[in-house]
């Protein structure tokens, strides 16, 4: 793996559990990147399939106008997920403590992770799980920006910079034997830093880290 011991460390080292107690019913990014994100689960999902998405809050970002088989959801607060209207189901469950998901092996067609795999400890085992869970030709998408809760971010992500981050993700997937090579879509922001810091419109790059399961 990629990640040194002290590369996994947060400065906020609490239960991640305390954290997300409280609900946070608001997007963590702009609606440049929500569509650009929207767009590309349009381009690489299929109608009627079973999607896992992972580390996920009351938005999932889906295409409103695509029906799927079963869309389970999954994360550190269940008032956030209960409010999300196209879960079919959803558990909570710290991953970082427990990285094993309660899921049959082969049992979905895509598994989403959408500006959350920052907070990952132990991604090596995530994403063994997600590998696990996916049916063969099943796809993984992990999306991410710029932003991050800094105290929550494992060490590695927060000394690094947007390409580096690009390569860690890269990394978890190239881990994980069975994965194909991944695919990176990067789309960086074309404002000025300063803008981009204050949170102006269009201000968040966009970056998605794609493989498939092929065995």
């Amino acid at each position: 793996m990629p990640l040194r011991p002290e590369e996994r460390n947060k400065l906020d080292s609490t239960d991640d559990k305390l954290f997300y107690e409280y609900p946070r019913f608001v997007t963590h990014v702009d609606e440049g990147f929500i569509q650009q994100l929207t767009d590309l689960y349009r381009d690489r999902l299929k109608p009627n399939t079973r999607i896992f998405d992972i580390m996920s809050s009351w938005v999932s970002h889906l295409p409103e106008e695509m029906a799927f088989a079963h869309v389970e959801g999954h994360g550190l607060n269940a008032e956030e997920l209960a409010r999300n209207p196209q879960f079919n189901h959803y558990f909570v469950q710290n991953l970082n403590e427990n990285p094993q998901l309660p899921l049959l092996d082969q049992d979905f067609d895509a598994v989403l992770n959408c500006v959350s795999v920052q907070y990952l400890q132990y991604p090596e085992a995530v994403f063994s799980e997600m590998h696990r869970i996916l049916k063969p030709g099943g796809v993984a998408i992990i999306s991410f920006s710029n932003r991050m809760f800094f105290q929550k971010a494992i060490e590695a992500w927060r000394e690094g910079t947007e390409a580096s981050r690009v390569e860690l993700v890269k990394g978890y997937f190239c881990a994980v034997p069975g994965f194909t090579s991944p695919e990176v879509i990067a789309r960086q922001s074309t404002l000025p830093n300063f803008l981009q810091w204050i949170g102006a419109a269009g201000g968040d790059p966009f970056y998605a880290v794609i493989a498939y399961r092929n065995d």
